[in-house]
This record gives C-alpha cells, structure tokens and sequence, in this order.
C-alpha cells in the first residue's frame, strides 16, 4: 500500500501517545458530539488503544486495527443504536467496543465473567446481533430491516463484512434475497482486506482483488465516461456497449448490481476523508429509497502497526506482546499440540497413500493444514468459509475412491450438518472428519466450544466416532478412521497434548473396542478423550481410600465396547460415565441407552457439560470434570448406593 491515506504513526516502534478525545467517548453519541475534523484523530486514539490493551490481554488484533476508520464513521454518521449495526463474525469488532462504554473492560476480555473477545446482545445494547461463525451478518441485518419495515420504525440496519466471510454462500444467499426484495433500508459495507484468518481463496476473492481499485482501471473508466460524452446517435450506443464491457473487466460493482444493490466504490478504507464522505453520501441514498447499497472499501488488515501489517496472519490471534518490537512474551515449554500431531500423522500417512487429500475451509493454519499443503500441493483444497461445500465435495471425491480428509473445527462442522447426514452418511461414503477444537476452548467462548459432535455424530448410520486419551493415540485413532470404509469422525481438544512419548509405528485400533487401563470392583470411571487422564488421577486417588475403581478408555462413543462396559456393568458397584461433551446425547447417554437395552440397574452419574451455554474462560474445573470432581462424584454413588434399600 502506498504511503498515501496511512494512518499517521503507522510503523514499527510506534510511540503510544496518552488519548484524549477518546477517554470523553462512552457511547457513539458523544463521538458524534465532535466536529467532522476531529474524528480521524479518535481512529488514531482507537489503534493506540488497541494495541497498548492487546499488547497485554492478548485477543483478535489485526482485523480490528483494519476495521478502525470504518467502524470510526459508521457510528460517526449513522444514528447507533437507533440505526443498527450488525458485524460479522467479531474479530473486528474491538473499535465498536471502544466507541461503546467498554474501554476499561479490556483487561478482562475472554476471562471468566469478563468481556467478550466477540459481539454478545447481552453485553451490550450496541450489540445488535452476536456471532462467533462468518457469513451471518447480512441475513441478519436484512432480518432487522424487515423487521423496522414492518413495526413501522425509522432508521437502517448497517451489515460489516470482510471479503474472507463473502465466500459463505449464506451470504450470497442473503444479498440475492435482499436485492429481490428491494431492501431500501440496508447498506452492507464490504471490508476487503483480501484476507479472513489466512489469505482468501477462491475464484471471487480474486474478483474483488484490489487490483479492481488500480488507478489504470479508474483512468480507463474514466476515459471511457470522456469519449461517450461527445458521441452521437448510434456510435453512442454501442459505445455504451463497449462501455459495460470495461465495466466487467474492470468493476466488481456489476456482480452486486447483478443481484439489485446499488454498489459505491472501491473506496480508500483508510482514508477517513473519503470514508466519512462515502458513508454520509450513502446515508442520504438510502433516505432517498435508493437502497440497498454496497460499499466496497479497501482496507489492510493489521493496518496502523508495521508488525501485524507485514504479517498479518501471525497477528490475527495474539496472546501478549511487546508493542515496540512486535516480539511475543516466551511461551513455557510445552509438548506438541494435538493439532501438530494431527498434521505430522496425515502427512506420513498421505506419503503411504496417494488416495489421501485434505480439505480445509478457509483454516488451513489452523488446522495444520498448511503444512500438509507444503507437502502435497496438489492434494490439498482450502475451500474458503463453506463447510456445508468442503463436505460435500468431500463426498464426491470419496465417490471417485479417493480418501478425503475434511479438517474442520467441531463448531465450525454444525454449519455443515445436512450435508453430512445426506450427502455422506447416507451413501457410506469414506469421508474422515478430524473435529479440531472439540471440547473447551476457553476464552474464544459460546459460539467456539466444540461440545455437540458426539450428540450429532453418534445418531447417524454408518457412521463412527471416536476420541483419543491422548497425543499418540490420536495418530492411531486417524490411521483407523481413514482406514475405515466408511465416515468417521475423530474429534480432538484444543492446545497441547498430554506429554507422552509417541509410538514410532502407527496402527490400525479394532473398531469400538475401548482400553482397560485400570481394573477395579467398587466403581468404574468410564472416560473418554480429554477426560481419560484425570479420570485415572481419580481412581489412583480413590485407591488410597481402599477403594477399586476401574478405569476403561472408551476410545469410541459409537459403536461402544459393549463387551467391556457391560462386564463392568454386571460387576462393579456404581459407574461414573465422563466427558467435555454436553451430557444430552453424549458418550454418557449412549453407556444408558445400552445398560437400559440389556436391563442393568447398575447406579450412573454422568458428568459432561450441563445444558447451559458455557461461556469464555469456563475450565474443566470450573465445570466440575477435573480429578476432584471425578472423584467425590464416585464417593457420592458410592454413598447413595449404600444407602439405599439392600446397599
């Protein structure tokens, strides 16, 4: 980007001057308050602000250091909360915090009862709409603007868009219908940074290249506008002809146009001049029912901050950091991350077998997909922010007899769910699901927790699930789900892994045979995944309380080691069933549903995540799965079956 329209100070080892207009701005409407010359220097103040709280909080920075001067204007010029604001997915969103009442919040985001890292109704009255997944936010807005129209109320709904989460087709979907219907009250701002989290991909994110906004392509359109001006009669007709065929070379508006928005733009983004100028001559369209409207406006995620702009990607989620050097706090020693040991295993297995390919949507580093695509270029398919495509097309690739891989987060997945009932799981086909993140993810929070694919995975045919207790058994449990002729789903937990050695030899595990790591006739902890550790920790514990208590890794929540869990059934006192999974529908669930189908009476607690959304900064302990709680819930069956009648 050329110096020009850079946000002064925008370089390395920037220094962080005190802010002052900022510190008198509690909601939007004292911003307004400001004069027109003013509100470049509150931009100024936000990125500072952003970067010093950051810096120590650690959060989403890049994408909100390129949404400054947008959001700046947007509630500069239009009436919030009168006039609402919808934001896709949030990672943008820390300008709108700043601008409404959240400022000193900072030091508690994605703690436990502090603020949000995204966009929450109850938060805040500003927060119009919530959201966690891409793609939603046009929907919702045109949803608002519907809504105004029928409950006969002013004011116009404003929908905040970067280009990585146009390549959800909900969003098309939602631009298609608006334009249908001839929305008067939308204007959707189209944030095009060319990024999401890693660099977009896809046919139309080269459509909305900034190359769109060269200044050659403006001088041409322009040029064009000159010559037809003098033209008479029919050379000015098909001049005119000539005319929309620049246009397609040259401007993204006719996509839009297309679909029955009256498109402004490419803009500076930066350049709260222009900005602010686009916004207000907006705002004034849509009062004259010209509406809806699409402003396309270039931007440059991490833009202020030399770090973030020359490395976006690493900026986009950051944990603390020195501000004058961009060098990160040192991180402590840690074994490798499930997620590592996931892209180390498929790589040594894709090697073995050309059949292997991975799909991603729009995560590849996130995944550990990229590694993976350094290996096999050609073997490798990042599809953008479309989970619902990235399976089915994983569908059709396993049709062919190829082996796809689809690594998608577990909440990410749920967007997808109908397409791995009826395009997958209803055919049979060899499709392996690698459910990343599944479980607690702390301070992402409600909208990030992966604690719904057993329940939504273990009631479809065909299908298996599984989960490792561990880094190596989950390079086991992949070789098994990509061996198994049909879908599968391995599901994983956030972070790092356990700590253990790794076996040198990978092997395929018998499908739904669990492992009895410790025997016992008092109780039996039944675990699985993430919870198998501290359920040992327990029974070790209990048994320096004179108490034998079995300890069986699941493995599979479908189909379950009935042969193993029965036994234990039939010879242990009481049972305690546990997992970072909702209880409803869960591996717990499925230990009931088989002891009901055999007629045992066998004692059970299951213990999971209660049906309550389980908001950032919530833990293992703080939702009572941690050792001790596995252990006074034994104690607890234990004294409960003694008490009761012939105990």
């Amino acid at each position: 980007m050329s110096d020009e329209g850079r946000t002064p100070g925008a370089t390395e080892g920037r220094s962080l001057v005190p802010a002052k207009l900022l510190h008198g701005i509690e909601r939007p409407s004292d911003l307004r308050k400001l004069p027109r010359d003013k509100v470049e220097q509150v931009a100024s103040e936000i990125r500072d602000e952003i970067l010093a709280r950051v810096s120590q909080t650690g959060g989403h920075l890049a994408s909100s250091l390129g949404a400054v001067e947008l959001i700046t204007a947007i509630h500069y010029v239009f009436d919030t909360p009168k006039d609402r604001f919808v934001l896709d997915v949030g990672h943008q969103g820390y300008p709108h915090k700043m601008l409404t009442g959240r400022r000193e919040d900072f030091d508690s985001i994605g703690r436990l009862g502090g603020m949000s890292k995204f966009l929450r109704r109850t938060e805040s009255e500003y927060d119009h709409f919530g959201a966690g997944h891409a793609g939603t936010s046009i929907s919702a807005a045109l949803g608002m603007a519907r809504a105004k129209f029928h409950q006969g109320e002013d004011g116009v709904v404003i929908a905040l868009i970067g280009d990585g989460s146009m390549t959800a087709g909900m969003a098309f979907e939602a631009l298609n219908h608006a334009g249908h219907i001839g929305e008067k009250n939308l204007i959707v701002v189209l944030n095009d940074n060319e990024m999401s989290i890693d660099p977009n991909v896809g046919a139309l994110s080269s459509y909305l290249s900034r190359k769109l906004s060269a200044p050659m392509a403006r001088r041409m359109k322009g040029w064009a506008r000159e010559l037809l001006s003098g033209m008479p009669g029919d050379m000015l007709h098909w001049a005119r002809k000539a005319e929309e065929s620049l246009k397609v070379f040259f401007s993204p508006g006719l996509l839009f146009e297309a679909l029955g928005f009256r498109y402004v733009g490419p803009i500076q983004g930066h350049r709260m001049d222009v900005v602010l100028e686009t916004m207000e001559n907006v705002k004034q369209m849509v009062a004259n029912g010209s509406g809806p409207v699409l402003i396309h406006a270039i931007t440059e995620k991490g833009h202020g901050y030399g770090p973030a702009e020359a490395d976006p990607l690493k900026y986009h989620g950051v944990g603390r950091f020195d501000v004058r050097s961009g060098e990160f706090a040192p991180s402590k020693a840690a074994p490798p991350s499930y997620t590592k040991i996931f892209s180390d295993t498929l790589i040594r297995l894709a090697r073995e077998d050309e059949r292997i390919v991975a799909i991603t949507a729009a995560m590849a580093s996130g995944t550990g997909l990229d590694r993976f695509q350094q290996a096999f270029p050609d073997r490798f398919y990042d599809v953008g922010i479309a989970e619902q495509h990235a399976v089915t097309f994983a569908a059709g690739l396993a049709a062919e007899g190829m082996k796809p891989v689809a690594a998608i987060y577990s909440t990410f997945l749920q967007r997808a769910y109908d397409q791995v009932v009826h395009d997958v799981c209803l055919q049979n086909l060899d499709v392996t699901f690698a459910l990343d993140r599944a479980g607690l993810v702390g301070a992402d929070g409600a909208t990030h927790q992966g604690l719904f694919d057993f329940a939504y995975f273990r009631n479809l045919p065909n299908a298996i699930v599984m989960a490792p207790k561990d880094e190596n058994e989950l390079q086991h449990l992949l070789e098994t789900a990509i061996e198994y002729p049909g879908p599968a789903a391995v599901r994983f937990p956030r972070g790092s892994g356990v700590g253990v050695p790794l076996d040198p030899e990978i092997k395929t595990l018998p499908i739904g045979e669990g492992e009895l790591l410790r025997d016992g006739r008092d109780a039996a902890i039944l675990a699985v995944g993430a919870t198998v550790h501290p359920a040992l920790e327990a029974a070790a514990e209990l048994a320096g309380e004179r108490l034998g208590c079995a300890v069986l890794n699941a493995r599979f929540v479908k189909p379950l080691d009935r042969e193993r869990i029965l036994d234990l059934a039939r010879r242990c006192r009481v049972i305690v069933t546990v997992e970072e999974h909702s209880v409803m529908g869960g591996f717990g669930s499925a230990v009931l549903e088989l002891l009901a189908e055999e007629g045992l009476r066998t004692p059970v607690r299951l213990l999971g995540i209660p049906d309550q959304l389980v908001e950032h900064g919530e833990t293992p302990e703080s939702l009572g799965l941690a050792q001790g709680d596995i252990r006074d819930a034994v104690l607890a069956l234990l004294a409960e079956a003694d008490a009761a009648p012939g105990g």
